[in-house]
Order: C-alpha cells, then structure tokens, then sequence
C-alpha cells in the first residue's frame, strides 16, 4: 500500500484579482500567506509585457502563461511548479484574453489546468435586447462542445460568472431574474458540467447549503454587514483527479484587505 508520503502534495488557487498591477500588494501578500503551488489569475487588465512578471518570480512563482490584452479581461497562471502552455482559446473569435490552459511538469505531472474567464453578460437576462447575454450562453456553449472531448485529468478553475445554487446567492427569489442566478445560465452552466462530468470540487467540501460566496459588489457600503455575496469563482476537475483532492478553502478575509477585488481566492489541495 502507498502511503501518503508517496503522493505529490499540489495546491491550486484562483483569484479574479480585478487588475493585477493595481492589486500586486495583496497578490503578494497571498503568496507569501498561502504559498500555493500555482495561482489562477483572471481579470489582469493587462497586456503581457505588462504583467508583473519579475515581480512573480521574485517571490518563487517563475513559470508563467499569460494571456493579456490592453486595459480589460486577461488571464495568467503563475507557478512554482515547472509547467508549458497548453491551450489558448478564444471562444468568441472577438481577440479576447479569457483562457489560458498549462501542463503541469513537476508535481503532478499531466495534470492539465484550465484559467478561464466568462464573460459577465451585462444587466438584462435576454440575447434579444443585451448582444452581451447571448454572448456569455454561446461562450459556454463552444465550451462545452470542447468539453465532451477532454480525454486527460483536467482541472478548470476561475470566474464563471454564474452562481448555480440557490446557497450560491444571498436572496434566491431575489436573483432568479438577475443575470448569474438565472435559470437559462444555470442550465448552460449544467450543460458544459456534464458534457465531461466535472465535479464542482468547492461544493464537494463546502457541501450544499452551506454558506460559500466568493464575491460582494463594490457598491455595498458594508460588504461583510450587508453580506449579499455570490459564488461565482468556480474549481471544477475531473472525477478521478477530484477523488484526489484532500481539501478546499476560501481567503474570505481577503476581501477586507488594502484597496481589494471584488472577488476573494479560492484554495483546493491535491495528493496526487
């Protein structure tokens, strides 16, 4: 029998950071609190050449993908762990920086991980009047039809910008009507979950329907007295890779630090 010490211990975290060369002192502050093994970056609101790479590396975390773009959008995986880029799509053909996909080489080696940002899809719950609601279900929709076709342990983690529960969201009744509580976006979100029967690993440890949110609005004067949250920063792997997972947890805490992002990270540990 292996025991425990056999297996490579990998922590992942993600983080819609909301600018990353606006928030590098929390970035920073997280790593060296923290120290996962590779950290999930989305909404780095910057071009690649922009990006704090050296910064980054200083603190240990010298291979990188970064997908940018000027002023908006962007991902980048940053890591401790030797990895390649392995993906880079553009789900809707418009030069968006929304994806970026790695292998990893050292620990966890073939493990593939998935940084993905979905588009919001703006105020009105109706492709007919809002072009960017249609645009965040077609979205989803290209990347299920990827999905059904994954054939190696897989992770994707990020901002979906849905909320799927009812305990994902302050006020179910509330939001039904409200774009990343809707039904038509949960059903699309279920849609792209089965097409590769990912396990929603967040909700595997902080079981439905326990309180779990992962962003407050900047437009609460009092976000934590208010508490109206939404879980819509998602870690989805795999069923074997997920049966792998030793634990998740949340920085809630982070939300309260110096100048924050709306978002909070997100922690899952693997033995692989």
């Amino acid at each position: 029998m292996r025991t425990l010490s056999a297996f490579a211990m990998v922590s992942i975290a993600t983080w819609n950071i909301n600018s990353v060369r606006l928030r590098l002192p929390i970035v920073e502050r997280f790593l060296k609190e923290e120290a996962p093994d590779v950290l999930c970056l989305q909404e780095i609101k910057c071009q690649e050449f922009q990006f704090p790479a050296q910064e980054l590396a200083d603190l240990g975390y010298t291979h990188q993908a970064v997908h940018g773009q000027k002023g908006y959008h962007g991902v980048a995986t940053v890591s401790r762990i030797p990895l390649r880029e392995f993906s880079r799509h553009d789900w809707q053909a418009n030069g968006e920086a929304r994806h970026v996909g790695v292998e990893l080489l050292g620990p966890g080696q073939g493990m593939v991980l998935e940084n993905v940002y979905i588009p919001a899809g703006g105020d009105e719950p109706d492709r007919a009047i809002n072009p960017k609601f249609g645009q965040k279900l077609d979205f989803l929709e290209r990347m299920t039809r990827w999905a059904e076709n994954i054939d190696r342990p897989t992770m994707i983690v990020g901002d979906f910008n849905i909320a799927p529960l009812e305990s994902d969201v302050w006020n179910h009744k509330q939001l039904l009507k409200v774009v990343s509580h809707t039904q038509i976006e949960v059903e699309t979100l279920q849609g792209f979950k089965d097409a590769h029967g990912w396990v929603d690993v967040g909700r595997e440890h902080i079981r439905d329907p326990e309180r779990y949110y992962s962003w407050w609005s900047y437009r609460a004067k009092d976000w934590k007295t208010n508490d109206r949250g939404r879980r819509l920063d998602h870690m989805w792997a795999s069923p074997d890779l997920a049966r792998q997972a030793t634990g998740h947890r949340i920085r809630e805490d982070a939300r309260d630090w110096d100048k924050p992002s709306d978002h909070i990270p997100l922690i899952t540990e693997f033995a692989l």
